[in-house]
């Protein structure tokens, strides 16, 4: 199998392309940016072929270069995570990145004779809605409010449609709040996830300091990766949308004090009154969980790591290449 991925050099598309490599799979990474020699020595290691293209998913023609003959799958995966300003200031730039990048990707799919198009949605798709059942289901409402969960709500049903349409295989995956190996500050994410925030903290020597417990479904980027990984190879998938979460939500604050054991004398905690927090969280409220019911019945699929497993898998992973990431960054 070659799966081509579009957004491939940055941290989500990176956990993509290894889980792939370890696979055995062949890989073509296709982004406007370069594939960090972290990630190039690492993955080298894999069984998996590794190719890289230089590619604007915005641009049409480099679209159509990438996207050739000989592909078994394509992952949607260049996205802008906007928060309010870059909202204010570049709607049109989200527009296109967001949605409606992905229809001429479709298109060339097609003519390529993809078998299945990947599409990486997010838990932001649900917005504020609320969780009557206390999870947040696929077939339950979804209220977006900011851009960014707008065009990912909009995505998942133009490709949809557009699958309908021109008689492609397309699934999307709405990935819950994601973190881990491979993230660094491309530009393309304007709030970093808390664990990155934590971890440059304890690199610094700092004390890490949020403004709530942060409690969520946080889902390790490697769960997510294998996760993603099995929906390109299952044969015939039921359902179009599926929830990639984890098994139980935990705070993030916890999860700081879980890497300080690795890291003595590093301090994660509460802001007090009147402190200013360091490190940034998702919104100033803790989203209902999603709910996991679709993968773990349909594939068998649960997340292999919580809390105090990510943790230390995480700071081992950086021990061994997160420092070289940042400097090559």
């Amino acid at each position: 199998m070659t799966v081509l991925v579009f957004g491939g050099c940055g941290f989500v598309g990176l956990n993509v392309a290894e889980a792939l490599l370890r696979r055995g799979r062949d890989v073509v990474l296709a982004d406007r940016i370069p594939l960090p020699e972290a990630a190039r020595r690492a993955f080298a290691a894999h069984p998996g072929a590794l190719r890289v293209v230089e590619a604007d998913i915005t641009d049409a023609d480099a679209v159509g270069r990438a996207l050739r003959p000989g592909l078994d799958a394509v992952v949607l995966g260049a996205a802008l995570t906007a928060g309010p300003a870059r909202e204010a200031a570049e709607p049109d730039a989200i527009l296109r990145v967001n949605l409606l990048a992905q229809v001429e990707v479709l298109r060339c799919a097609k003519a390529a004779g993809v078998r299945r198009v990947l599409n990486l949605s997010s838990a932001a798709a649900y917005g504020t809605a609320e969780a009557p059942g206390g999870e947040l289901a696929e077939d339950g409402r979804a209220e977006p409010a900011t851009l960014y969960a707008i065009t990912k709500h909009a995505s998942e049903r133009v490709a949809a449609r557009l699958g309908t349409l021109w008689g492609l295989d397309v699934l999307s995956v709405r990935l819950s709040a994601v973190f881990g190996p491979w993230e660094r500050d491309t530009g393309a994410r304007d709030t970093l996830s808390p664990q990155f925030q934590i971890l440059l903290a304890a690199e610094r020597g700092e004390a890490a300091v949020l403004p709530r417990e942060g409690r969520r479904d946080w889902i390790y980027a490697p769960d997510a990766a294998a996760a993603v990984g099995l929906l390109l190879d299952a044969p015939a998938p039921r359902h179009g949308l599926y929830n990639v979460t984890a098994p139980a939500a935990w705070p993030v604050l916890a999860w700081g004090r879980a890497l300080r054991g690795a890291r003595p004398g590093f301090v994660c905690r509460l802001a007090v009154a009147g402190e200013a927090p360091t490190v940034s969280l998702h919104g100033d409220a803790d989203r209902p969980n999603l709910d996991g019911t679709r993968m773990a019945e349909e594939f068998g699929w649960r997340a292999a790591h919580g809390m105090e497993a990510s943790a230390a898998r995480l700071g081992e992973w950086w021990r061994g290449h997160g420092r070289d990431l940042m400097e090559g960054a």
